[in-house]
């Protein structure tokens, strides 16, 4: 049964009495009144809701507007939403929910106690990768580790709550369910930046200016390392393919790298590298083949695997340098998440999907800044498991793992199609420019 009441004439009074913010058009019968506060007109939320409300077949009328007089003055706005059908109704609420649109009467949430393991209540409350709260005894409530595509477990004694993946839930637990009682923060323009990550998103194009976006690139990391972040890096084994390694090791060896995200095959070709002087066999010295040199990776593999970890292998002083290497003697953490594909694999990798994914979660915790280099599928899975306010970089040198990312929910995603060497060097000599003449 729905909760909406039909809409009267006598409700709707405009704030300021202006015409033109009304909808050109009576509403329908059903009808909501929502507002929506922040950097709405500057960050183009306002226009977004107006928008999905047009799209679904709603209409709008606006009542009150208050635009900050200052760049760092909120807005507000309120308008009723109306639609043909209850049923209608709810969907663009919900819609418009993801955009920060919360409706005027709020009630608390809904609650409902998981009934089994590993999997949640019907109409479960869906998360974004947004900022989210839920009411709670008339009390907004932060959700913590905020993640796209979960839950949202309560603790109601205690207060809090926080996203749950499905393959986490256990019975008992209390459980959102449905949309009332929970808003969202959308995104909102960055007033800080004027570049790149002004709005935390860019066009995913091979022939933008990538010195500027490096060079801003660089200035983030240069601050997450002075104390306001945390860098992640997600790397995949063209680093090493391409004779990157030394730059990435260079980034870690100078604390631009907090935690490390790779699979089995960057840890076992940067072994390799560092075992035969080869990657995947092709010499990295002049890029051609070598006599058995198919079986290194294997070897490698097989001599970590023989004294334990990569750990292990550092400490009795058998691997003494590449990326693994720094990422020891640095101690920076690193997770290694396995695959079908993987030959061996190395000791340390997670070969559990899920357990892997449970790590990282844990591993993300205050990530500011996340560099995602060469490693389409890997980017995807971190992307899923960041909030929206983590600013992110990809680079590669396929469009298409740019726009996947994006497709899948990491709006926040900008995006540079470029090779990883060249790349890798600029953002170097900018972290490091050379001393003045």
């Amino acid at each position: 049964m729905s909760s909406h009441r039909p809409f009267t004439r006598s409700d709707s009074t405009a704030a300021g009495g202006d015409g033109n913010l009304r909808s050109p058009e009576p509403l329908f019968p059903f009808a909501e009144e929502v507002e929506i506060v922040g950097h709405i007109i500057d960050s183009l939320i306002l226009p977004k809701v107006l928008d999905e409300i047009i799209t679904l077949g709603g209409r709008f009328q606006i009542d009150d507007v208050q635009i900050g007089n200052r760049r760092n003055d909120p807005s507000y706005a309120r308008l009723q939403v109306s639609a043909e059908t209850p049923e209608l109704l709810d969907q663009i609420l919900n819609e418009i929910g993801q955009h920060g649109a919360v409706p005027v009467n709020q009630v608390d949430c809904r609650v409902v106690e998981a009934d089994i393991d590993g999997a949640f209540p019907e109409g479960f409350y869906a998360t974004t990768n947004q900022d989210t709260e839920i009411r709670l005894d008339g009390t907004w409530i932060p959700v913590a580790k905020q993640e796209m595509d979960c839950g949202i477990v309560v603790d109601v004694e205690a207060a809090t709550a926080e996203c749950v993946a499905m393959s986490d839930v256990r019975r008992g637990q209390m459980i959102v369910v449905g949309r009332a009682g929970t808003r969202v923060h959308p995104l909102e323009r960055d007033t800080s930046s004027h570049g790149a990550f002004g709005f935390m998103a860019s066009a995913v194009s091979s022939e933008k200016p990538k010195g500027v976006t490096v060079r801003e690139i660089a200035g983030a990391m240069r601050r997450a390392r002075d104390g306001q972040g945390k860098i992640l890096v997600v790397a995949g084994p063209a680093v090493v393919h391409t004779g990157s390694r030394e730059y990435l090791s260079h980034l870690i060896r100078h604390g631009y790298v907090n935690v490390l995200f790779a699979g089995n095959a960057l840890a076992t070709h940067d072994i390799e590298q560092s075992f035969f002087g080869t990657s995947l066999g092709i010499s990295m010295q002049h890029g051609g083949g070598t006599d058995e040199g198919h079986e290194h990776h294997l070897r490698s593999i097989n001599r970590i695997r023989r004294l334990g970890s990569i750990s292990n292998a550092v400490r009795q002083g058998v691997l003494t340098s590449g990326i693994m290497y720094e990422c020891v003697q640095n101690h920076v953490p690193f997770l290694l998440a396995g695959s079908i594909r993987d030959d061996g694999p190395l000791p340390d990798v997670i070969t559990d999907t899920i357990e892997a994914q449970r790590k990282m979660r844990d591993m993300i915790e205050g990530v500011t800044f996340c560099l995602m280099i060469a490693t389409t599928l890997h980017s995807i899975a971190v992307g899923n498991l960041l909030p929206a306010r983590v600013k992110v970089v990809c680079a590669d040198i396929n469009p298409a793992t740019v726009t996947k990312l994006t497709d899948r929910g990491s709006f926040q995603t900008i995006g540079l199609v470029t090779d990883v060497e060249p790349f890798l060097r600029i953002l170097v000599q900018e972290l490091n420019p050379p001393p003045a003449t």
